[in-house]
């Protein structure tokens, strides 16, 4: 299966978010725009002249952070869709926070700021 179609189909079980674009390019996604409450993520299938996932790589030293209303609806979510716990959520000064990675090796950090807890 094409890793952003998985993806796609992924967050439309984990998250609250709507899918404003998809573009078919060469048999995969060329590109996908997704959207997680009101972050825009875009996101591509593995084009090796263009592009690489984190698995071919061996990993990443990037993270992507998105803040979210509510982390701990979000994180269970998440976790029942099948990603990757790689920091439980815990409580920080800046916010209430989790570390995930999804199947293809990209890094979320989700966190709910201070000021928008419930």
């Amino acid at each position: 299966m094409m890793q952003s179609v998985h993806w796609l189909s992924m967050q439309r079980r984990s998250v609250e978010k709507k899918v404003s674009q998809r573009t078919p390019w060469e048999g995969k996604i060329g590109h996908a725009e997704i959207e997680i409450e009101g972050a825009q993520v875009m996101l591509a299938d593995e084009f090796p002249a263009f592009n690489k996932s984190p698995r071919t790589l061996g990993g990443t030293p990037v993270i992507i952070h998105v803040d979210v209303k509510d982390v701990d609806s979000f994180f269970n979510r998440a976790v029942a869709a099948g990603v990757t716990v790689l920091q439980p959520i815990k409580d920080e000064p800046y916010g209430r926070i989790c570390k995930l990675q999804d199947p293809f090796g990209h890094v979320w950090r989700f966190n709910t700021p201070p000021n928008q807890r419930y």
